[in-house]
């Protein structure tokens, strides 16, 4: 018990009033029922997801690519940030914008203290592009698995779809990035002094775990069922370090606290919905499937995920969209992915980037935070959702 920090409680508590409303009947057994059966293959799919990439970080395939990314840009910071930025943003856009968060972090951090720089600008990019790119796959976040499911489109079909609000988004956060935490007055440097190429400490799991991830994400591509590829990649990966490393096989490798906190929030947010929740959010959203409701869901989506939480924000607004107003419903996801970066609650993704900062000794200037945050979601949520207007 003295294991638990504080959002293992939060993740515990949701459950625990999600079943009392089951429990006391304010959730019908029915619909709880009707939950489980939508997101069990999604609860498969992300502790395989996170298995698989935190194995693949304990490998070392991250950190390699990480040093390779610098060593690459050879100490030029412009080409270092465009390295990093596209490093988080394929990151998030392929296996999910909790690994960003959660092994992207820490990397980054780790890189910025051997090579003598300002950890600021690293972490930044991780937590903002672990929100804003995360629009592309249905894998990058689980709110896109819930979308994709309710316009009924497949992986490659979702991709194509979303591929031009996704680079949207990333052009916009990268702009802000530079002009907020990269550029020379800032980062307070003008070149940096490149590392010695690191060597895997086990060639053969790093060469596991990286065809791991790239059948994987292939396999998320072209439309294979994604609660059969990720634990088939994962076990993979399990297996080849049962063989070669068994200790870095343990229980906490299974990210038990998510799947808590995803089953709980859906408990609840389904009762909230029915006692009136989802009777402000029609009148708030409306139910135009045009240009300004794609907005105004956008909008909605973006403020309700700064005030509570991006998951609550998309499932409450998904229960009063149309089921025909694709369009709109999109807009709601748009808002729901690239705009929780203002409030730290926002996205889980931010609480566990925080929880990576404190642990490595970075501080976050919580004003600074909110400030550039606030013009960085404006933004990147207006750039998204204009190109999905104009794709519509």
């Amino acid at each position: 018990m003295r294991r638990l920090d504080a959002l293992d409680w939060v993740a515990i508590g949701l459950l625990a009033v999600g079943l009392v409303f089951l429990a006391t009947g304010l959730l019908p057994l029915a619909q709880a029922q009707a939950t489980m059966v939508r997101i069990g293959p999604i609860l498969v799919f992300l502790g395989a997801v996170i298995v698989l990439a935190e194995l693949t970080a304990e490998a070392g395939v991250f950190d390699t690519i990480a040093i390779r990314l610098t060593i690459l840009a050879r100490g030029n910071f412009v080409l270092l940030f465009l390295l990093c930025v596209l490093f988080a943003a394929i990151t998030t856009a392929t296996l999910n914008l909790d690994t960003t968060a959660v092994l992207l972090t820490p990397v980054m951090l780790a890189v910025a203290a051997r090579l003598a720089i300002p950890g600021a600008p690293l972490a930044m990019t991780t937590v903002w592009l672990a929100n804003t790119a995360s629009l592309l796959l249905p894998v990058s976040n689980l709110t896109n698995l819930l979308a994709m499911n309710r316009v009924a489109l497949s992986a490659p079909a979702f991709a194509q779809r979303m591929v031009l609000p996704e680079l949207a988004s990333v052009a916009a956060t990268a702009v802000c990035l530079w002009i907020f935490y990269w550029r020379r007055g800032r980062r307070g440097m003008d070149r940096y002094e490149p590392p010695v190429a690191p060597k895997p400490a086990d060639p053969v799991l790093f060469g596991i775990c990286a065809v791991a991830c790239v059948i994987f994400i292939a396999g998320v591509v072209a439309g294979l069922e994604l609660a059969i590829v990720s634990p088939v990649c994962a076990g993979v990966v399990v297996i080849a370090f049962a063989f070669r490393k068994r200790g870095s096989l343990r229980w906490s490798l299974l990210p038990w606290r998510l799947l808590v906190f995803v089953t709980g929030l859906f408990f609840v947010v389904q009762t909230i919905s029915d006692l009136g929740l989802a009777g402000i959010m029609h009148a708030v959203m409306g139910g135009d499937n045009g240009p300004a409701g794609i907005f105004r869901a956008a909008g909605t989506g973006a403020g309700l995920s700064n005030v509570l939480n991006n998951l609550p924000a998309y499932t409450a607004g998904e229960a009063v969209v149309p089921v025909a107003n694709h369009d709109q419903l999109l807009g709601l996801l748009i808002g729901t992915n690239v705009g929780p970066i203002v409030t730290p609650w926002a996205s889980l993704a931010t609480l566990l980037w925080y929880e990576r900062c404190r642990s490595a000794g970075v501080k976050v200037a919580w004003p600074r935070f909110l400030r550039t945050g606030l013009v960085t979601a404006l933004a990147c949520l207006a750039a998204a959702t204009a190109a999905l207007v104009l794709t519509s």
